[in-house]
């Protein structure tokens, strides 16, 4: 019996990702102005209608109107027949303040800031990929940019915005991962010729992404298995902000704590806490302490540091789990002010994350490796 894994992920005209990327694109420019800002910036998104609400404490003057119309002309959303048009769709807002109540517990000091909230946050990293991520998620991103860039640069004929894919790694011989299943669903004009999209797809998107990876291009192949789809974007499903969490991560080949994370700024630790995770188990395993390392880091509202960490490395440890311990104890420091500062999270960087993934890119702090040298002491 083969043994199976499959990821999916969605491109940026995704209903969900329409959303994420609005209330990241807030999230930046309130921090432009005003690096100490608290955001918590939701938005749901229908049939050329956007309603953008949630708590936003600063000194920032934003024209979020003007944000998202926008973010939606960068995706290409520019034609009422996809769904949504940034010129004329309709915007209502709902923002207030952050209640007073949560502050109370964030705002103790300059150098002693309280989470944002109770939860619980994951952090993985494997060295199947050279981004140490899994397999299936990292090509199912990919898959779907290069669809979304070749829309763009026009010479994908036929495609909108909206498209999602899936792949599926056959992990019998673990020495030698194979791809077993791509699918890709792609929104397209009304007036296309479906062999000639199909027969793009899968030599210009999907061999191509394979052979970037070095796999194979013998897999089973679905596009589109409905057979047509055009109507797409948020007229075709509402889309909202937070509810593609396993694609905006490991794609199920890890945990996951819960909590979403665009539109919240780095006091909220739902995001700064499990990006400082993945940091800590993408430098462990770099270092060649384990081949796989997933971290648990807990937190209760307004209290500095974390409740618990918990680290599992599946069988595959090169030293004894305790001294993985001693090493993550000793070089992360997990308290929540010190995640803000290593990973440098006043910046208005998270736009950049609301896209294929929130891991893996080299541009991003938490995805650095300057801890290696120092950890490999630990072997």
């Amino acid at each position: 019996m083969r043994n199976l894994f499959t990821s999916e992920s969605v491109s940026e005209g995704h209903p969900d990702k329409i959303c994420d990327q609005i209330s990241d694109a807030i999230l930046d420019e309130v921090l432009k102005q005003d690096p100490n800002a608290k955001v918590a910036c939701e938005t749901f998104a229908t049939t050329n209608y956007l309603l953008i609400g949630g708590q936003i404490s600063t000194t920032a003057i934003v024209d979020y109107e003007k944000v998202a119309r926008d973010v939606l002309r960068k995706i290409g959303y520019n034609n009422d027949d996809y769904g949504i048009n940034a010129e004329t769709c309709r915007i209502e807002l709902r923002i207030e303040e952050q209640s007073h109540d949560i502050a109370l517990g964030i705002d103790l000091t300059e150098q002693l800031i309280g989470a944002g909230d109770q939860g619980i946050m994951f952090g993985y990293a494997t060295n199947e990929s050279k981004t140490y991520l899994p397999l299936a998620i990292t090509i199912a991103h990919e898959l779907v940019y290069t669809a979304s860039k070749l829309r763009k640069q026009k010479t994908f004929k036929w495609a909108r915005p909206d498209m999602k894919s899936q792949v599926t790694i056959d992990y019998t011989d673990l020495e030698n991962p194979k791809i077993n299943t791509i699918l890709m669903s792609i929104q397209h004009d009304a007036d296309f010729n479906d062999a000639e999209f199909k027969a793009y797809i899968k030599s210009n998107i999907m061999d191509k992404v394979a052979l970037d990876f070095g796999l194979n291009t013998d897999f089973k192949v679905l596009i589109n298995p409905t057979g047509r789809f055009v109507i797409g974007g948020p007229q075709g499903d509402t889309g909202l902000t937070g509810r593609k969490i396993i694609v905006d991560t490991y794609g199920g080949y890890a945990r996951h704590g819960g909590g979403a994370f665009s539109g919240k700024d780095s006091t909220k630790v739902d995001r700064s806490a499990a990006y400082m995770a993945r940091y800590a188990a993408k430098n462990l395993v770099a270092a060649g302490l384990a081949d796989k390392i997933e971290i648990q880091v807990s937190y209760a509202i307004g209290v500095a540091e974390p409740v618990s960490i918990f680290v599992e490395t599946f069988g595959t440890e090169k030293i004894a789990k305790e001294s993985i311990l001693k090493a993550l104890d000793e070089n992360f420091d997990f308290s929540v002010y010190n995640l803000i500062k290593e990973l440098d999270l006043r910046k208005p960087v998270f736009l950049k994350t609301s896209t294929y993934g929130h891991f893996g890119k080299a541009d991003f702090s938490w995805e650095k490796l300057d801890k290696v040298e120092v950890l490999r002491k630990y072997l």
